[in-house]
C-alpha cells in the first residue's frame, strides 16, 4: 500500500503528527509520498534528514499514485483533498488537528492504532455524494463535497436568486444568496444557516436561502437526482461563487449556476467501531448541560 500524505501548514501540530507519521511508515517499509507544498513547509521544521530521500508529488498527481490519502488538519484539509482526488475516489483518513472535525474523525492520538488497523486490513471506507457545478464563465465546473455557494461580492444589499429543479420553478428567494449543500455539508455552513442536519447516507440535496428576506422562505431537500439551477439576472456587484468555500468564482450577472449530483463520490476511512451518530453526539456536545460545565 502506498499511502499520500497532505496537510494544513498553519496547524501548529503538524511538524510533529508529520514527523512521526514518516518515522512510523519508514519503520514500517511501507511507501509514502508527501504532497510537494508540505514537504515545503516541513522543511527546517524537523529534525535534520528525516525528509532525506522522501518521495513529493503536486496537487494533479499524488492522488493518481497513491492507495489512500492521509490528510492532516481539519475539515477543510479533507474539503480540499477530495477536491484533489476527484473522480479517482482515492479513500482519505482525516486526522484530526483542529476542534470540531465532522470529517476529520481520527484524533492524534489514535493515528497508531488506525494505521495499525489499516495495515492489516481491519478499516471500512465510507462513500460520500459530492455535487458539480457549472455555468458560463466559470471555466470546467468545480465539484463540492459540502456545499455551493451563491451569494454576494463587496454589497450588503441583498441578490434575487431564481431557483429552479428539475425545470420547475421554485422560488426566487431574495437575501443574501443561496446554498446547495450535500447530506455531508448539512453540518457545515447550512447548519449555521437554520438547516436540518442529514445522515450521510439519506439520498438528497438540500437548497438553503441565506438569511431571506421572508419569515416563510425556508431550507428545501430534494431527491440526488435533482438539477438546481439558479439564475441571478441583475446584481449591484459581481456574483460569488464558491465549493467548500475555497475555490472561488466572481462572476457578473446575469449569471446561471447548474449543481447537480457528481459523477464520482468521496470515500472516506472510517473506524469500524464509531457511528456517525456517535461523531454527532460527540462533536455537538448533545446530552452536555452546559449550567454544570465548570470550564469556562
Amino acid at each position: 500500500m502506498t499511502f499520500g500524505i497532505v496537510g494544513n501548514k498553519e496547524k501548529e501540530q503538524l511538524p510533529v503528527v508529520a514527523a512521526h507519521l514518516v518515522r512510523r511508515l519508514s519503520k514500517e517499509r511501507t511507501e509514502f509520498i508527501l504532497h510537494d507544498e508540505l514537504a515545503k513547509a516541513l522543511k527546517g521544521k524537523l529534525p535534520r534528514g528525516i525528509l532525506s530521500g522522501v518521495k513529493t508529488a503536486g496537487s494533479s498527481s499524488l492522488a493518481g499514485r497513491c492507495d489512500m490519502m492521509i490528510s492532516l488538519g481539519g475539515d477543510g484539509t479533507i474539503l480540499r483533498t477530495a477536491r484533489m482526488v476527484g473522480s479517482r475516489e482515492t479513500p482519505i483518513l482525516g486526522v484530526n488537528l483542529g476542534k470540531l472535525g465532522f470529517l476529520a474523525e481520527i484524533s492524534v492520538e489514535e493515528v497508531d492504532e488506525c494505521l495499525t488497523e489499516i495495515l492489516e486490513g481491519r478499516i471500512l471506507t465510507e462513500s460520500r455524494m459530492m455535487i458539480v457545478g457549472e455555468g458560463k464563465g466559470l471555466g470546467k465546473g468545480f465539484a463540492a463535497l459540502n456545499d455551493i455557494v451563491v451569494d454576494m461580492s463587496g454589497s450588503a444589499r441583498v441578490m434575487h436568486v431564481e431557483t429552479w429543479v428539475d425545470d420547475r420553478f421554485l422560488a426566487t428567494f431574495t437575501g443574501d444568496g443561496i446554498i446547495v449543500s450535500t447530506p455531508t455539508g448539512s453540518t457545515g455552513y447550512a447548519l449555521s444557516n437554520g438547516g436540518p442536519i442529514i445522515a450521510p447516507k439519506t439520498p438528497a440535496i438540500m437548497i438553503s436561502p441565506i438569511c431571506p428576506h421572508t419569515l416563510s422562505a425556508r431550507p428545501v431537500v430534494i431527491p440526488e437526482t435533482s438539477v438546481i439551477r439558479l439564475r441571478v439576472r441583475t446584481a449591484p456587484s459581481k456574483v460569488h461563487i464558491t465549493a467548500d468555500g475555497q475555490p472561488e468564482n466572481f462572476v457578473n450577472a446575469p449569471v446561471e449556476i447548474v449543481v447537480r449530483r457528481a459523477p464520482f463520490m468521496t470515500r472516506l476511512v472510517k473506524r469500524p467501531d464509531v457511528s456517525y451518530f456517535e461523531v454527532l453526539r460527540g462533536k455537538l456536545q448533545w446530552g452536555r448541560d452546559v449550567r454544570t460545565d465548570t470550564t469556562s
